[in-house]
């Protein structure tokens, strides 16, 4: 039998956890609403069978679709580090617009260190994993990391245009990988 002054806080104990859960509920509420940067959204889909047909067009995501699940959280976790190198670019937009730099030199500057955001989250991946990253860009850029300043000039026309490119990021990646990006107020 145990001492009887255990009994009352044993007792205690679910109920204290029942009113913290209870309080800080609201707070959870608020901080979600306001949340920014790399946002999970659901539980990660687990593996389909190689042979399912992928209804995407996106190679990258048709390969996520089978990974394994340990692979999957993977993939997750570089995908948030990405996201983390989008929002340095979004600071270093606000101070270089502070500075009163040009909109060339600010996209310029952009797709410069979304190229090296590619290669820093590429760095824990896979050679497979890189390989069709790359194959992708290749066949669709003419270069493994991507458009160049002056390829998305061509295509978009202006250099704002291109500075907004340069901080997209795939929605059909991340929704494969359970996740939202939301950009941080600077």
């Amino acid at each position: 039998m145990r001492p009887p002054s255990s009994l009352p806080r044993r007792a205690l104990l679910p109920f204290v956890a029942v009113v913290a859960l209870l309080t800080t509920a609201g707070s959870v509420t608020a901080t979600a609403a306001e949340a920014c940067g790399s946002i999970i959204t659901a539980p990660l889909a687990p593996p389909v069978p190689a042979d399912d047909p992928c209804p995407s067009t996106d190679p990258v995501v048709c390969r996520i679709r089978v990974m394994p699940m340990d692979q999957k959280v993977e993939a997750q976790r570089t995908r948030i580090r990405y996201h983390d190198l989008l929002e340095d670019m979004h600071r270093t937009e606000a101070d270089m617009r502070a500075a009163g730099a040009s909109e060339e030199e600010i996209a310029r500057e952009l797709v410069d260190m979304r190229n090296q955001a590619k290669e820093i989250t590429r760095a824990g991946m896979t050679p497979e994993e890189v390989r069709v990253l790359e194959e992708r860009n290749q066949a669709k850029y003419g270069n493994p990391l991507g458009p160049t300043a002056d390829q998305l000039y061509a295509k978009y026309g202006s250099w704002e245009k291109v500075t907004d490119a340069s901080m997209r990021t795939s929605y059909a990646v991340d929704r494969e990988l359970s996740l939202e990006y939301r950009p941080c107020p600077v």
